[in-house]
């Protein structure tokens, strides 16, 4: 992978985790995915429920592919605003409240401008409660404190913040000299990045790929149903696109694309998780398989819509995910370079014991 191709993709992962697109609010986040493509000439067109959807067309139109990849996020909705004009929080996403305290956030109004903030523990004062340290963080006591003179629900009112505005959450994008990329949001724009510029790559070079290849950038992951619509008819492989997640018992890393066998929906298709193993070891490419017990995906939503296709999921290595994440270029490299050999393979094929 040449280092131009990474470093116009970590540009484009920089640019998309600043934008903020809490599932529900993900139009800046598709403007830009859109408009990416469209510069490099591809066509796009946007669904209904506000995904994005490309094609590149292959010369078998008969069978075609579908990935993957979101760029909805993590983020929260204001519940309420309480006597004291700071704000109750309704987390959008499946994160843990500890995951969020002390980070820096923005409310979204309805007339499209902002207000600052910080999420905070009512008891965040040693100096004031006595169970600062113990208080439990859920959804009483953790709060937004608005960066504005206000100390009454009127007042905060007044600032035009509501029920029902949106709270997205400050990224911290980093990327150091040792290629480890910090943010909040890798998930999943860290694979919405990869497949932005593998399209652009493949549009300048003209590769010709052997199946019509669709991308859909869904908007809706992060709460289970981004990608169980708007299939074309034709498609009979779907690879999401998302991450790989790091812990204990895991075998993903941060260096490696993880192929999924298995998540919470069960496992992926066999035959085509084989595929994407053969690929790996003929190009060189550094992959990990790995089973997520509390996971699920685009490609699983599809299975369970009742789409009649083969599925997989791949992805950059995550650590902490839906937390403060991290990840490294070279899991960036290695998912890119998966996703290019596999777009350019030859179908799979239903075996006996696929």
């Amino acid at each position: 992978m040449e280092r131009r191709v990474l470093y116009e993709l970590i540009d484009i992962l920089e640019d998309l985790v600043n934008t903020p697109s809490p599932s529900g609010f993900t139009e800046g986040a598709i403007r830009y995915a859109e408009q990416h493509l469209q510069r490099a000439g591809i066509l796009t067109t946007r669904t209904h429920k506000g995904a994005l959807l490309a094609t590149l067309r292959g010369k078998d139109e008969t069978k075609q592919r579908l990935l993957t990849a979101h760029v909805d996020t993590l983020g929260a909705m204001v519940k309420e605003i309480k006597k004291k004009g700071r704000l109750k929080i309704a987390l959008v996403g499946g994160f843990s409240h500890h995951a969020i305290e002390g980070e820096y956030c923005l409310i979204h109004k309805a007339d499209g401008t902002t207000i600052s903030g910080t999420i905070v523990m009512h008891q965040s004062s040693v100096h004031v409660y006595k169970d600062a340290r113990t208080a439990e963080r859920n959804e009483e006591n953790i709060e937004v404190r608005l960066d504005a003179r206000t100390s009454s629900r009127a007042e905060t009112q007044s600032l035009g913040i509501e029920v029902g505005d949106f709270i997205s959450f400050a990224p911290r994008f980093e990327r150091t000299n040792s290629g480890f990329i910090k943010s909040r949001h890798l998930d999943d724009k860290a694979s919405v990045a990869i497949v932005l510029q593998l399209l652009k790559e493949v549009a300048m070079t003209g590769v010709s790929l052997p199946y019509t290849t669709h991308v859909l950038i869904s908007n809706n992951e992060e709460i289970g149903y981004g990608g169980n619509a708007s299939i074309p008819p034709k498609v009979v492989e779907y690879v999401a696109v998302d991450m790989g997640a790091i812990g204990d018992g895991q075998t993903t890393d941060e260096y490696s694309v993880s192929i999924c066998a298995k998540d919470s929906s069960g496992p992926y298709h066999y035959g085509l998780r084989k595929h994407l193993v053969h690929l790996c070891q003929q190009q060189g490419i550094d992959y990990k398989v790995d089973i997520y017990p509390y996971y699920g995906s685009d490609a699983s939503a599809a299975m369970k819509a009742g789409h009649d296709l083969v599925h997989a999921l791949i992805g950059p290595g995550i650590e902490g995910s839906h937390s403060m994440e991290r990840t490294h270029e070279q899991s960036l490299c290695e998912t890119y370079r998966l996703l290019d050999a596999y777009i350019q393979s030859e179908m799979v094929h239903e075996k006996k014991d696929s």
